[in-house]
């Protein structure tokens, strides 16, 4: 029988569940309660039904985009309160003052800080706009493979279950967010934390990937007639380029995880430190990934900016194809940089000072950016909306992060300030000045376009300074702590003079969670206040691009007649020609069937690496099974797609005149 129970349960156990953690009991506690009110209100208003049908099952790259951001924010709080644990910490752990965290558990948050605010925040955040906006922007009614879309969802969200339920059933990785070994080897980390750390990843792995095939396919294969390569939005320009990368770099990622499972699962020697394994191979590899990677973040905010620039300074962007370039010299450099990450690895002079120089190349093309943003304000008749703002955040804040970049790409400085908290501080300038900044930004800019009400002003601007100065007042004295050489992933320290630096920090991270608090109640109060905040024209900004053409929100179809494109800014060219909308001759519309087979696929892998995770052997085998049948069986499914009725197009079309002549 004991045979049996291990071949079910393997190594879990009820010594798995954290009862001696008072902070998880009480999130756990939280978690439960918020559970069981969530259920409560679906059964209340009867939201089963539409919530599995429109939103669950649905193949509409829109909903699939609001359902990415939704993950994106939601994965933000959980990251967000380990920042906060990490600042509360460190401020108060002194002169030996243990604080309140345990070593160990101080370890897991930091841990999982990093592995979710990239991988389940920053990741489906981008994802999401890209998802959202692109076919609109290239005149497409969806992407080119919407059940794929549907499923990569459903993975990402299956990697970020596993993260979150290692808070409650053993623990998470203490590695620190890439896992070096040997420390991630079953000798020095022989429970589940590593295992949730791979599964996890190789889970929400495979719907990156896929998602960036894609996306990828989408932008090459479904333009609008006349909408050439130099003719595309800069926003799909970037959203290619991070395809690109994406599609080169995951696999490596999955690949290295791969091996450093079979080191941990079988008892190969890959990255061991004997038997002919090498260590460093495993950081080569996963920095080739994770270099490239914060390009795939950061990319699709540059666009996010260009866009915002060009609309609120009411002009056509400076230096269109300089941007373009300038993307695509990022997208291939981003390869070339990986080493200096490890300049302390002993490569020796020739190959760090390559290395070195390739970093500071590749702060060019970003610098041309940065000009071209300035040079199409300048003159401009700017309007200081709040996506603006959040631009204008972003340029002071990523120019000061960007130099701090090109000042570790100095071997010889990196050989002081490497693994000091000035890294911590140079990493999260970049980040947050750019992605959060950037996400912000096009949340506020496209939410009239997904919703049809603006975002309220106020608690906007409340958020918007709130960040700005937090940011600051957090991280100026982690640049000042590691020019004095305070190592990283500390959870004590000994010299109580550098206790108000820590103080002054856990501030800024208060001032942050206020900014956070405060977009929170933009969202809540605009949603009452929608009436006033309605725009029933579409194009409440005087956008530029097409997916401004549509209404807010666009139909399923996105368009009735697929758009002719003659300009780059294809809609303000339009507007200026006095194109007009047809209101006639409206035909029946091909569209993709939603389906559950994404959701039930991805819900399956994800059983399976909770099984591979505590050696459940026989459960992992069996949802494995279970997973190729239901992959099998959607293949037989012929009925994935139908017609809308030209009378159901012309009903919406015409409810969208009416609301023009209205407005």
């Amino acid at each position: 029988m004991s045979d049996l129970s291990q071949l079910i349960f393997g190594r879990l156990s009820w010594a798995a569940i954290p009862l001696h953690e008072p902070i998880l009991l009480a999130t756990f506690a939280g978690v439960v309660l918020g559970g069981i009110a969530v259920i409560a209100l679906l059964t209340r208003f009867r939201l089963w039904t539409p919530l599995w049908r429109d939103w669950i099952c649905s193949i509409d790259h829109k909903k699939i985009g609001i359902m990415y951001m939704v993950l994106g924010l939601v994965m933000l709080l959980r990251g967000f309160a380990d920042a906060i644990m990490m600042r509360m910490q460190q401020a108060v752990a002194f002169g030996g003052e243990a604080g309140f965290l345990p070593p160990h558990h101080y370890d897991q948050i930091f841990t999982a800080h990093g592995v979710i605010m990239i991988f389940f925040v920053a990741m489906p955040l981008v994802t999401g706009l890209m998802n959202y906006l692109v076919p609109l922007q290239i005149g497409a009614r969806d992407v080119a493979f919407p059940f794929l879309n549907n499923f990569s969802f459903w993975m990402t969200v299956g990697g970020a279950v596993l993260v979150m339920v290692s808070l409650f059933i053993g623990e998470f990785a203490t590695t620190g967010w890439l896992a070096y070994p040997p420390l991630s080897g079953i000798l020095q980390s022989p429970g589940v934390g590593v295992d949730y750390y791979l599964w996890a990843l190789q889970v929400a792995g495979v719907g990156t990937t896929l998602s960036g095939i894609n996306l990828i396919v989408t932008i090459i294969k479904m333009r609008a007639p006349g909408m050439k390569m130099m003719r595309m939005p800069v926003f799909t320009w970037t959203a290619l380029c991070t395809n690109v990368l994406i599609v080169a770099t995951f696999p490596i990622l999955a690949g290295t995880l791969a091996l450093l499972s079979l080191d941990r699962y079988v008892g190969t020697n890959f990255f061991t430190s004997d038997l002919g394994g090498n260590p460093m191979l495993y950081v080569n590899m996963i920095w080739i990934w994770g270099h490239p990677e914060v390009y795939i973040l950061i990319l699709p905010l540059f666009g996010v900016f260009s866009e915002v620039v060009s609309t609120f300074s009411r002009k056509r962007l400076f230096g269109y194809a300089s941007m373009v370039y300038a993307t695509v010299v990022i997208t291939i450099l981003s390869y070339l940089v990986w080493l200096h990450h490890f300049f302390t690895m002993g490569s020796g002079a020739s190959v760090n000072s390559f290395f070195g120089i390739t970093t500071m190349i590749i702060s060019i093309p970003t610098g041309a950016k940065i000009f071209n943003w300035l040079f199409t304000m300048y003159r401009g008749r700017i309007k200081f909306e709040l996506p603006m703002l959040w631009t204008v955040g972003f340029m002071v804040t990523f120019v000061i992060g960007g130099m701090t970049g090109v000042l570790l790409a100095v071997p010889a400085a990196d050989f002081v300030l490497h693994n000091s908290l000035f890294l911590i501080a140079h990493f999260h300038n970049v980040i947050i000045g750019g992605v959060v900044f950037g996400i912000f930004a096009g949340i506020n800019y496209w939410f009239p376009k997904a919703f049809g009400y603006k975002l309220d002003e106020f608690w906007g601007k409340v958020s918007f300074w709130f960040w700005l100065v937090g940011f600051w007042v957090a991280f100026t004295p982690l640049y000042i702590l590691g020019l004095m050489g305070v190592t990283r992933r500390m959870s004590q320290f000994d010299d109580p003079s550098l206790q108000i630096w820590f103080q002054v920090a856990a501030v800024g991270a208060g001032l942050i969670a206020i900014g956070i608090g405060a977009f929170l109640m933009q969202l809540l109060v605009s949603y009452l206040k929608r009436d006033q905040l309605r725009d029933v024209t579409g194009d409440p900004w005087g956008g530029r691009t097409l997916e401004w053409a549509t209404a807010s929100p666009p139909a399923d179809y996105n368009f009735a007649f697929t758009p002719v494109v003659h300009d780059s800014d294809a809609w303000h060219d339009m507007k200026q020609r006095g194109a007009q909308r047809p209101t006639t001759g409206f035909k029946p519309i091909h569209m993709p069937k939603n389906t559950a087979a994404g959701f039930v696929i991805a819900m399956l892998a994800t059983a399976m690496g909770f099984a591979l995770i505590w050696h459940m052997w026989l459960v992992a085998g069996i949802s494995f099974l279970a997973m190729l049948a239901a992959s099998i069986i959607h293949t037989f499914n012929y009925d994935r797609d139908f017609h809308i009725p030209a009378d159901d197009v012309t009903r919406s079309e015409d409810a969208r005149t009416a609301a023009l002549a209205a407005a």
